[in-house]
């Protein structure tokens, strides 16, 4: 089944006692049993509700991937991959990720003695030296927020593999229409379905994708004893969203690709970090793991002080200043003092987020307003 036709179809089916083409709301926080303990698999709908469940199939369909499991948000799905890890154990991550996800690995989980290494894993055998008896899981971000790293998941999944470690891939930027990992061997892929896969802004939720079907009674056995878990309400706006993903993320990559062309060869834009330039670091390797290059890009200005950067997002009139991503709309957002305000500012800088970094995230309007919006808050820089 190709990807258009799951998104609308797979896992989905019309509802049994009214032929509903769309799956209801199931909106109940229990179940009536025949008798104790004897139910028709919902008991308790933090464990289970009809609408959800077939939420988890469709995006466990997107990913090729035979489980699925939702979370009330994106930081809920990753702590519940922490969640598999014990006291003493080690994590290898890159240096350039969501400033939540480096606040719950730091300020969270260290703490109950959990270690983690921030490291460039641009070049995956850097992972090497930081492997040993206790490295119990790789956590990947592809592309990368903001700077649009990318890691070969083949490769880490190859060293991964050596080691008996777990393979984690953040896929929120790129979306089950861009990148399937555990096509290439991850053990599990994440969402802040948040983002595109909802893709109208109005929901917040996450969801993991496994194939082992161990993994997946572990996950979701946090899940349901953890509680983070989305209301059937939410669900259905998932399900109505993905039903259109694969249209909407045509048009945020044509124009993705367009935004960051014009802004490449703007006099007063400096360096653009997006994927689908030739000479983006590791774009060979982008080519092969993705079918595009996707709507998020960042760039700094050529007068590169943040003065000029807040003037700049300050000026624009259809990008609205916000944080999040993938949502139909255009975003433009301040890593340093929005989404990455949680990492220390030398730990920022150390990695290549300067504090005039602007992040954008290219909605599905006409691109040629969206130009000339950037073109006018240019104009006043």
């Amino acid at each position: 089944m190709k990807f258009g036709t799951k998104a609308i179809h797979a896992g989905v089916e019309p509802d049994p006692s009214t032929g509903a083409i769309m799956t209801p709301i199931y909106q109940t926080s229990t179940y009536v049993q025949e008798s104790p303990g004897k139910h028709k698999g919902y008991a308790y709908a933090r464990g289970a509700n009809p609408t959800r469940n077939q939420l988890q199939k469709n995006i466990a369909a997107l990913e090729n991937g035979k489980f699925g499991i939702c979370f009330s948000s994106g930081m809920g799905a990753t702590d519940a991959v922490i969640r598999l890890l014990n006291p003493g154990d080690e994590v290898i991550t890159s240096n350039d990720l969501y400033g939540g996800s480096y606040r719950m690995f730091t300020k969270v989980y260290e703490r109950f003695g959990i270690k983690f290494h921030f490291i460039d894993l641009s070049d995956p055998a850097n992972a090497e030296k930081y492997i040993n008896k206790n490295t119990r899981l790789f956590w990947i971000e592809t592309p990368s927020n903001p700077l649009m790293r990318i890691i070969d998941i083949k490769a880490c999944v190859d060293i991964a593999r050596k080691n008996n470690i777990i393979v984690a891939v953040d896929n929120t930027f790129a979306s089950p229409y861009l990148q399937n990992p555990l096509d290439q061997g991850a053990d599990i892929v994440m969402h802040s379905v948040t983002k595109y896969l909802g893709g109208h802004s109005d929901v917040i939720m996450g969801a993991l994708v496994v194939n082992n079907e161990k993994l997946y009674q572990d996950l979701a056995f946090i899940a349901n004893s953890c509680g983070a878990v989305p209301g059937p309400q939410d669900s259905f706006l998932v399900l109505r969203g993905i039903k259109t993903l694969h249209l909407r993320m045509e048009r945020h990559c044509i124009n993705g690709k367009a935004i960051a062309e014009f802004l490449r060869h703007h006099p007063k834009v400096g360096k653009v970090y997006w994927p689908g330039f030739a000479d983006h670091p590791n774009h060979d390797i982008a080519k092969k793991q993705m079918r595009d290059f996707g709507g998020m890009l960042s760039f700094i200005l050529k007068n590169d002080s943040e003065d000029n950067a807040r003037q700049l997002m300050e000026s624009v009139a259809l990008f609205s200043l916000a944080e999040s991503l993938g949502g139909v709309e255009s975003l433009i957002n301040h890593p340093a003092s929005m989404t990455h305000a949680s990492i220390p500012k030398e730990e920022r800088i150390k990695n290549g987020l300067s504090d005039s970094l602007i992040r954008l995230s290219v909605g599905v309007e006409d691109v040629e307003d969206l130009i000339e919006d950037l073109k006018q808050a240019l104009d006043k820089v």
